[in-house]
């Protein structure tokens, strides 16, 4: 078997590793631009429905937004009726950076794919959303307390 995981974590951590360059320049580290994206994205999103997004524990969904409320960047409004939730939303000083992040997240794609006939790209996105999809269901149970058995 192929060892893909190593492959899609050494594209991972190096596009990461060029975001977090590319993006000091706003105090965006670890990430942190992922959130803001789906934030964007997703208007009145709450923290838990992000973590869920972007797949991570609710801990350090609750640590970024802190840090992105902390810089201005999102607001928390409290939800019509239940008072212990709070809809996240972009400022308007986070859309600049939105717009940076989705202009360099589409020049890393064409980097990504430039070697690619379309009908590989297809079958790329294609093959890679099944492997999330499968990882999903892991990572979902491992977040209610189960235990993955090898």
């Amino acid at each position: 078997m192929p060892d893909v995981l190593r492959e899609i974590g050494m594209i991972a951590r190096a596009l990461d590793s060029i975001s977090n360059v590319e993006f000091k320049q706003y105090q965006l580290t670890k990430g942190q631009y992922l959130y803001l994206v789906r934030i964007c994205e997703h208007p009145g999103i709450i923290q838990e429905d992000l973590g869920k997004l972007i797949m991570v524990e609710r801990s350090t969904v609750i640590r970024a937004v802190q840090k992105l409320v902390a810089q201005g960047l999102v607001e928390k409004r409290p939800d019509a009726t239940n008072r212990k939730i709070r809809h996240l939303f972009a400022t308007p000083q986070a859309q600049p950076i939105y717009a940076r992040v989705i202009a360099e997240n589409t020049h890393s794609t064409q980097v990504t794919l430039q070697d690619l006939t379309p009908t590989e790209q297809v079958q790329l996105g294609q093959l890679l959303q099944k492997a999330r999809r499968n990882v999903a269901a892991d990572w979902e149970a491992v977040q209610r307390g189960q235990t993955r058995h090898y």
